[in-house]
Protein backbone atom coordinates (compact mmCIF):
# COMPACT_ATOMS: atom_id res chain seq x y z
CA UNK A 1 0.00 0.00 0.00
CA UNK A 2 1.04 3.78 -0.56
CA UNK A 3 0.44 6.88 0.61
CA UNK A 4 1.36 9.91 0.99
CA UNK A 5 2.03 12.20 4.14
CA UNK A 6 1.77 15.29 4.73
CA UNK A 7 3.38 17.05 7.67
CA UNK A 8 1.72 21.31 8.57
CA UNK A 9 2.98 24.17 10.72
CA UNK A 10 5.60 23.15 13.50
CA UNK A 11 5.63 19.25 12.85
CA UNK A 12 6.78 20.16 9.32
CA UNK A 13 9.49 22.62 10.76
CA UNK A 14 10.53 20.47 13.33
CA UNK A 15 10.79 17.43 11.10
CA UNK A 16 12.07 19.73 7.71
CA UNK A 17 9.51 18.04 5.67
CA UNK A 18 5.95 18.80 4.25
CA UNK A 19 5.35 15.58 2.25
CA UNK A 20 6.04 12.33 1.19
CA UNK A 21 5.33 9.02 -0.87
CA UNK A 22 5.21 6.02 1.49
CA UNK A 23 5.33 2.75 1.36
CA UNK A 24 3.20 1.37 4.26
CA UNK A 25 4.94 -2.19 5.84
CA UNK A 26 3.27 -4.76 6.52
CA UNK A 27 1.89 -5.08 9.86
CA UNK A 28 0.72 -1.34 9.45
CA UNK A 29 -3.06 -0.45 9.28
CA UNK A 30 -3.74 1.83 11.18
CA UNK A 31 -2.65 5.57 12.10
CA UNK A 32 -2.01 4.51 15.35
CA UNK A 33 0.51 2.23 14.10
CA UNK A 34 1.57 4.42 11.24
CA UNK A 35 2.58 7.20 13.68
CA UNK A 36 4.52 4.77 15.91
CA UNK A 37 6.63 3.34 13.02
CA UNK A 38 6.88 7.35 11.85
CA UNK A 39 8.69 7.25 15.39
CA UNK A 40 11.12 5.11 14.82
CA UNK A 41 12.89 7.11 12.56
CA UNK A 42 15.20 8.96 14.99
CA UNK A 43 15.03 11.39 18.38
CA UNK A 44 13.10 14.16 16.35
CA UNK A 45 10.67 12.27 14.83
CA UNK A 46 9.76 10.22 18.34
CA UNK A 47 9.88 13.56 20.19
CA UNK A 48 7.46 15.66 17.71
CA UNK A 49 5.02 12.54 17.57
CA UNK A 50 5.36 11.30 21.00
CA UNK A 51 1.65 10.04 22.41
CA UNK A 52 0.73 12.29 24.43
CA UNK A 53 1.90 15.20 22.15
CA UNK A 54 -1.29 17.39 20.78
CA UNK A 55 -0.73 15.77 17.29
CA UNK A 56 -4.18 16.10 15.00
CA UNK A 57 -4.50 13.45 11.90
CA UNK A 58 -6.78 13.49 8.83
CA UNK A 59 -7.27 10.83 6.41
CA UNK A 60 -8.67 12.14 2.87
CA UNK A 61 -9.01 15.72 4.99
CA UNK A 62 -10.98 14.19 6.91
CA UNK A 63 -10.31 14.54 10.67
CA UNK A 64 -9.70 11.16 12.12
CA UNK A 65 -8.39 9.07 15.36
CA UNK A 66 -5.59 6.81 15.62
CA UNK A 67 -8.22 4.12 15.31
CA UNK A 68 -8.86 4.87 11.37
CA UNK A 69 -7.81 2.18 9.07
CA UNK A 70 -5.20 3.48 6.19
CA UNK A 71 -6.43 3.16 2.65
CA UNK A 72 -4.08 2.40 -0.47
CA UNK A 73 -3.05 5.90 -2.48
CA UNK A 74 -4.68 7.92 0.51
CA UNK A 75 -3.23 11.16 1.79
CA UNK A 76 -2.64 11.21 5.79
CA UNK A 77 -2.10 14.42 7.04
CA UNK A 78 -0.60 15.53 10.51
CA UNK A 79 -0.34 18.78 12.47
CA UNK A 80 -0.60 20.69 15.51
CA UNK A 81 -4.06 21.75 17.37
CA UNK A 82 -4.86 24.85 15.56
CA UNK A 83 -6.07 27.71 17.67
CA UNK A 84 -7.40 31.05 17.06
CA UNK A 85 -8.23 34.12 18.69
Amino acid sequence: MKITIKFFASLREALQTSEESFEVPAGIHTLTQLRSHLMTRGEVWADVLAEGKAVRMALNHVMVDGSTALQDRAEVAFFPPVTGG
